[in-house]
């Protein structure tokens, strides 16, 4: 079975580095699949699910807030501002996330960042939809 090189990378630390078979994201234009033999190019990433099939044949996902993916003939790079794995999400926290978010905009005023708030309430659905992709998958 082909393979390529894929690391993954958040500010933090290096989430994923090994052989995959295929990386399925969401970039900015919509959700690109990468298999070994993949043209070269580079797209900026979406918040939401990343997924990994690795060369023996595991699935790992991985949740993003953004960032770059990069292609070249044998190696897959993604620079993600954020990037936790679906196991390591916590529900109890986005859910609060979330509702503090769309509570920040219905009580709008000359104070809040409206942009912060919109921002932050995306990022927590995203990473809902990845919690609900790892649940339905297992």
């Amino acid at each position: 079975m082909a393979t390529l090189q894929c690391n993954v990378v958040s500010a933090k630390e290096t989430i994923y580095s090994g052989e995959i078979s295929m990386l399925i994201a969401t970039g900015v234009e919509g959700e690109v699949g990468i298999l070994p033999g993949h043209i070269p190019f580079i797209t900026l990433l979406k918040p939401g699910t990343m997924q990994i099939k690795t060369s023996n044949g595991n699935d790992e996902m991985v949740y993003v807030s953004g960032g770059v993916l990069e292609v070249q003939p044998h190696l897959v790079t993604v620079l993600a501002d954020t990037a936790v794995r679906a196991n390591d999400l916590d529900e109890a926290k986005i859910l609060e996330a979330r509702r503090h978010a769309e509570q920040t905009l219905q009580n709008q005023n000359a104070d809040i960042d409206t942009s912060a708030a919109l921002a932050a309430l995306a990022e927590s659905l995203a990473q809902l939809q990845t919690l609900q992709k790892f649940k339905n998958r297992a």
